[in-house]
């Protein structure tokens, strides 16, 4: 099963897979898109940081609103801000590989992507030698080629998303939280980003939705483990 991009006229993009969905909270392939505990919770996961300047602002508005989070790693950021890696892991939030040069590994061989999955696993250790095991990985672009089977073999699992809202752009704080509230579906993974670039917008988004949200009935998650 290979995953998709489908952009809404709303400006929301939904991971689709062909088939019905698995109760493990994974795909055929492996590729983890909801919580753990499924129901009307959320799963909030942050791509391509540590950032220097929003990633901290990010750590605070998640302690502040008691929530936990995913941080997938872009390793040669880690390198370069091991001191918010290791932020990160104080404040509670799970890691995840994000390789570490964010190249597309849709063509790659598997022996290159574990060669580069090792690497980055091991910058990670380098900044936090004390942090719990790295469980998830993540492939840049949803790109997955032969990824997913690596990981595995790494033990990391691979993860997916059913919503991301294209914060790259970045198209305004108000219409991110739009694409959150409208978007946002029960059990879902999001996938939103911490770096590298600037994501201001994207942490305020943040600040505003979780209230909303909370006062809608929805509960914060991590990922499934399966």
């Amino acid at each position: 099963m290979r995953w998709r991009a489908v952009v809404l006229t709303t400006g929301l993009v939904l991971g689709l897979a062909a088939g019905p969905a698995q109760a493990s909270g994974a795909d055929e392939t492996g590729i983890i898109d909801s919580t753990r505990h499924g129901g009307r919770t959320v799963a909030l996961t942050f791509d391509d940081g540590p950032n220097p300047e929003d990633t901290p602002r990010l750590l605070r508005v998640l302690r502040k609103h008691h929530v936990k989070a995913t941080f997938c790693l872009w390793g040669d950021f880690v390198e370069q801000h091991p001191g918010i890696v290791r932020s990160i892991v104080a404040h509670g939030h799970v890691l995840c590989n994000h390789t570490m040069h964010h190249e597309d590994l849709g063509t790659w061989t598997p022996e290159r992507i574990e060669a580069d999955l090792r690497q980055t696993s091991a910058a990670i250790r380098r900044a936090v030698p004390w942090a719990p095991p790295i469980r998830y990985f993540r492939a840049p672009y949803g790109s997955w080629g032969q990824s997913p089977a690596v990981a595995a073999k790494l033990g990391m699992r691979s993860l997916g998303w059913r919503l991301t809202i294209s914060d790259w752009e970045p198209p305004g704080t108000d219409e991110l939280v739009r694409r959150l509230r409208e978007g946002v579906t029960p059990g879902a993974v999001v996938l939103l980003h911490d770096g590298p670039d600037d994501r201001a917008q994207t942490v305020e988004a943040v600040d505003r939705i979780i209230p909303e949200l909370r006062a809608g009935g929805w509960r914060f998650d991590l990922p499934a483990r399966r």
